[in-house]
C-alpha cells in the first residue's frame, strides 16, 4: 500500500475530492470543501509527519483500532475519532480500503443538508453551483474588512464617573458620639 493506491481508493468514492493542505498533506474530502464538504482521510506526501495515513473511523471503531499495533490516535483529531497508521503494514490492504470506505460514508452522512442538496444535483448544475460558491469566497477574501472607520469629528463625551477611593470601605457600624 502507498499514497498512490490510497489516492485511487479515495477518489473512486462518490463526490470525493482532494486538496493539498498544510504544505505536505494530501487531504480527501467528502464533497467539495468550498461548498461545505468535510475531510475523511489524509496522507503525508513527504513523510515528515506522524504516520502515513490518517482517517476518521467513528466512535465505535476508534477504541478497537487503537488496540492494534501501529495505530495511534491522530494528533489534534483524536477527539473527532481519527486514527493514524504509523506504517502501511499496520493494516492489511483490504482492511485499509474498507476503513476508507467506512470513513467516507460516516463523514458523508454528517454533511449539512445544503451541501447534500448541491451534491445531489446533476453534474453540470453541481459544477456551476461550486464555481459560483468559489467566486463568492474569492470576493469575500478580496473585500476589505468591515471595521468601523474612525470619525474625524469628535463625538460628545460623557462626564467621567468619580473613581472609588483606594481606601477599603469599613463594614463595621459607625460608633455614636
Amino acid at each position: 500500500m502507498d499514497n498512490e493506491r490510497i489516492r485511487e481508493i479515495c477518489l473512486a468514492l462518490p463526490h470525493a475530492k482532494e486538496t493539498v493542505n498544510w504544505g505536505h498533506h494530501l487531504v480527501y474530502w467528502a464533497g467539495d470543501r468550498d461548498i461545505g464538504g468535510k475531510m475523511f482521510a489524509m496522507t503525508d506526501l513527504d513523510r515528515t509527519g506522524t504516520g502515513v495515513l490518517w482517517f476518521h473511523c467513528g466512535a465505535e471503531r476508534f477504541h478497537e483500532l487503537l488496540e492494534r499495533d501501529g495505530i495511534l490516535a491522530s494528533p489534534y483529531l483524536a477527539k473527532a475519532h481519527w486514527v493514524t497508521l504509523e506504517r502501511w503494514s499496520a493494516l492489511r490492504p483490504r482492511e485499509i480500503e474498507d476503513e476508507l470506505k467506512c470513513a467516507h460514508a460516516l463523514i458523508f452522512e454528517k454533511l449539512p443538508p445544503k451541501t447534500k442538496t448541491i451534491l445531489a444535483l446533476p453534474e453540470k448544475d453541481r459544477a456551476k453551483a461550486i464555481r459560483e460558491r468559489k467566486k463568492i469566497l474569492v470576493a469575500k477574501a478580496k473585500a476589505p474588512s468591515k471595521l468601523p472607520k474612525p470619525s474625524s469629528a469628535k463625538a460628545p463625551t460623557k462626564p467621567a464617573k468619580p473613581r472609588p477611593s483606594s481606601r477599603p470601605v469599613s463594614t463595621r457600624p459607625k460608633k455614636a458620639r
